[in-house]
């Protein structure tokens, strides 16, 4: 049987790198469209056999430099995703404009299969610019290519995340943590590699013109989540409810920073949970339930947010 080709935008991400090995592994050959050679590409080239991997640099948003690829493409999966906006890169660009072209681009050149990232909750958070750009693209793809697949996760985490690391780097810090809406919005955290066999179940199986909910095994408040950590790393620190004059006031003024751990917009997403909606299909129903556990997994990487790092005498516990 004849290897299928992928092309894949936003591959050298904590999915995208997970997932490539995982394709590769079965007889998927794999484009992955870069921005930056230098910086990615030699990390990328050592997670497959050669043959199976080829890199292009260049400019994903130019619609006649990744024309070509679609040419010799049979599925693509579009992995761009952004949690605050930066000049050009904005939310309208980035979860509408962008997956638009991909996804007239994949209509014209009769692609089999077109996978889309979105996100969960993002039904009820429309007062958020980040949630309604991914429900504008997720409508604009639909229309323009039959064959797509649109697969909505919960927060995803693994060793490469900014969302673990940056809260272990912040407890391990931090005297205080606050807590926003009192920690009470409620998550379904799935790991990396739980995301990447959904996503490979949808390849695979050829499943297509399905919205389908991805998330973990557990539902975990945003508190229960940050005393894990917490936990996990040994520490402990004040949890303090912050009202949300005070959040708006801390979001605006990071938004100040390169790199912001916390957006206005952000916060407006904080107020709605993050799990199924009970009105979808979801990775279960599909044959594809989370098996990952937050707090194993988290372990597994945890030990370099602790004073004794890798050989911390105090060695974590179920109880």
């Amino acid at each position: 049987m004849k290897a299928k080709n992928c092309l894949i935008f936003g591959g050298t991400g904590q999915i995208g790198s997970n997932l490539l090995r995982k394709l590769a592994k079965n007889n998927f050959k794999v484009t992955v469209v870069t921005r930056n050679l230098h910086q990615k590409g030699n990390f990328i080239k050592t997670q497959a056999n050669a043959g199976y991997i080829e890199i292009i640099e260049t400019n994903p948003f130019n619609e006649n430099l990744i024309r070509p690829l679609f040419k010799k493409a049979d599925i693509c999966i579009n992995l761009v995703g952004i949690l605050f906006e930066k000049g050009k890169n904005n939310f309208k660009n980035i979860h509408t404009n962008f997956p638009s072209l991909v996804a007239s681009l994949c209509k014209e050149y009769e692609l089999d299969q077109f996978v889309h990232i979105s996100a969960l909750g993002i039904d009820d958070s429309t007062d958020s610019k980040y949630a309604a750009s991914k429900l504008e693209g997720e409508k604009k793809i639909k229309e323009l290519f039959s064959s797509t697949t649109i697969l909505r996760p919960s927060v995803v985490y693994s060793v490469d995340d900014n969302f673990t690391t940056t809260f272990m780097t912040l407890l391990s810090r931090l005297p205080v943590f606050p807590l926003y809406y009192n920690g009470e919005t409620k998550f379904m955290p799935i790991h990396c590699s739980d995301l990447t066999d959904i996503i490979f179940k949808v390849i695979n199986d050829e499943i297509k013109s399905e919205l389908i909910e991805c998330g973990g095994p557990e539902v975990l408040s945003f508190k229960d989540i940050v005393e894990t950590l917490m936990q996990l790393i040994q520490k402990k620190r004040l949890l303090l409810p912050l009202p949300l004059f005070f959040g708006n006031i801390i979001a605006k003024t990071m938004e100040f920073l390169p790199h912001p751990l916390l957006t206005t917009d952000q916060l407006k997403l904080l107020k709605y949970d993050n799990i199924y909606s009970n009105k979808l299909k979801t990775n279960s129903s599909i044959g594809v339930p989370s098996k990952r556990l937050f707090k194993e997994e988290v372990n597994k990487y945890c030990y370099m947010w602790k004073e004794g790092g890798q050989f911390s005498t105090e060695k974590y516990s179920s109880e």
